[in-house]
């Protein structure tokens, strides 16, 4: 078993979470002291019309393992995503949810399976939500199964662990929520493990999540017709020089 610690690049994107992004911002310092040899912290505000980025400067200040990426306005939570990929310079990047809802010491038990999934995602065996979002929830996963095919119970949610050599295999697009089911359909399409850990939800001591509003809710729909039509596509992922629109026999180009 790999007992070395590991290299981690930690995000976290945060939207109206001012009063959440220091907390969740010292914790992760002090779980990535406790696992990591080397690790960064990229908070991205996606144009927070809160303190949310100004918090997050302040943070920056005090500790040079912090950096701050602002989006001038609110672009979107797939996004927020990339931005944190992009910037993420080590080959394990960790990532949550800037609202608290979600634990990052949950990810120490992520990283535990590092050594046989190099993707690994989170379901939510107790969620502590409305009956109205744990009911789009429901359907959400249930539609994702039987539309891609999968067996994922809880795609979705705002916590995971990515090796690059996932992120180097596959493209990801989507700018909504749809962002977290979008990497790990691609990557069990791509013949990678992808592991599950059980975990709990925590409720927000303010406001109410943005993932099921209206405007989220069309644009994941939106991707999620994007995505179906991309793989299931006659040239999505062909094996080298196959080429569908060629009868059998026929001379492949």
């Amino acid at each position: 078993m790999d007992t070395a610690r590991p290299e981690i690049s930690f995000f976290l994107p945060v939207y109206k979470d001012e009063r959440t992004v220091r907390h969740v911002t010292e914790r992760a310092l002090q779980m990535l002291d406790e696992v990591a040899s080397r690790y960064e912290v990229i908070i991205i505000d996606d144009g927070s019309p809160d303190r949310s980025g100004q918090i997050a400067d302040e943070l920056a200040k005090t500790d040079s393992r912090i950096h701050v990426a602002h989006h001038r306005e609110n672009l979107g939570y797939g996004a927020a995503f990339k931005t944190g990929i992009s910037l993420s310079h080590y080959d394990w990047i960790c990532m949550v949810d800037g609202d608290d809802e979600y634990d990052v010491y949950d990810l120490k038990r992520m990283l535990a399976l590092r050594q046989y999934y190099p993707l690994v995602i989170a379901f939510r065996y107790k969620k502590l939500y409305s009956a109205r979002r744990i009911f789009i929830s429901y359907v959400y996963n249930v539609v994702l199964r039987f539309l891609f095919r999968t067996r994922f119970r809880d795609i979705s949610t705002g916590i995971r662990l990515i090796h690059r050599s996932v992120l180097n295999q596959i493209s990801i697009s989507s700018d909504s929520p749809f962002v977290g089911a979008e990497l790990a359909i691609k990557a069990m399409l791509k013949g990678f493990p992808v592991g599950e850990v059980g975990i709990q939800t925590f409720p927000r001591s303010f406001g109410s999540g943005s993932s099921t509003s209206l405007t989220n809710i069309l644009r994941t729909m939106r991707d999620i017709y994007r995505m179906h039509h991309e793989v299931f596509s006659d040239s999505y992922s062909l094996p080298e020089g196959r080429d569908r629109t060629k009868q059998p026999g026929e001379t492949q180009r």
